[in-house]
């Protein structure tokens, strides 16, 4: 006397199963990636042109990605003032990459009219050294979705860095 047993396979059970490893897979996968916000310090500041009505900086910035993963940055928004005073805006609308756990150099282009600056720009010429602020905010866009990181700093420049 033989006996065979046939394994019958509940196809929608089985639909099932895969789809919940595959779910379960996803939410680890998704649960390792967490976004870690750049670090974004200010460098240098280079004048790039001067006129009648005002001139130009170059707003050099060190970002640090600390994700394991590319972060690309969709626009960057920074006012600056120096020596207490409001100097200029930026707004950079290209795209920047920035590499996983990386540092990149940013430069983001300021535009600024003499009527506006006056004291700033005379302490900005007397001085070995000048104060800076800067303010705003960099977006970025990540395999987590859209996010905003603010940047905010302040110091002192000196002048040779700016003569350059």
């Amino acid at each position: 006397m033989s006996f065979s047993v046939r394994y019958r396979l509940h196809v929608p059970s089985f639909r099932l199963a895969v789809a919940f490893l595959v779910l379960f897979a996803a939410c680890a996968t998704v649960g390792r990636l967490s976004f870690g916000e750049p670090t974004v310090e200010l460098k240098q500041i280079n004048i790039t042109g001067f006129g009648l009505s005002g001139g130009t900086l170059d707003l050099v910035f060190d970002v640090y990605n600390p994700n394991a993963y590319r972060v690309r940055s969709t626009r960057v928004e920074i006012g600056l003032d120096l020596e207490g005073r409001h100097f200029g805006d930026a707004l950079l609308e290209r795209p920047l990459d920035l590499s996983p756990t990386n540092h990149s150099q940013v430069v983001v282009p300021v535009r600024f009219e003499w009527a506006g600056v006056g004291a700033g720009a005379k302490a900005l010429l007397r001085r070995q050294a000048i104060a800076y602020g800067v303010t705003g905010a960099v977006l970025v866009e990540t395999p987590l979705g859209a996010r905003r990181v603010n940047v905010r700093g302040a110091g002192d420049v000196p002048l040779r860095a700016l003569a350059r």
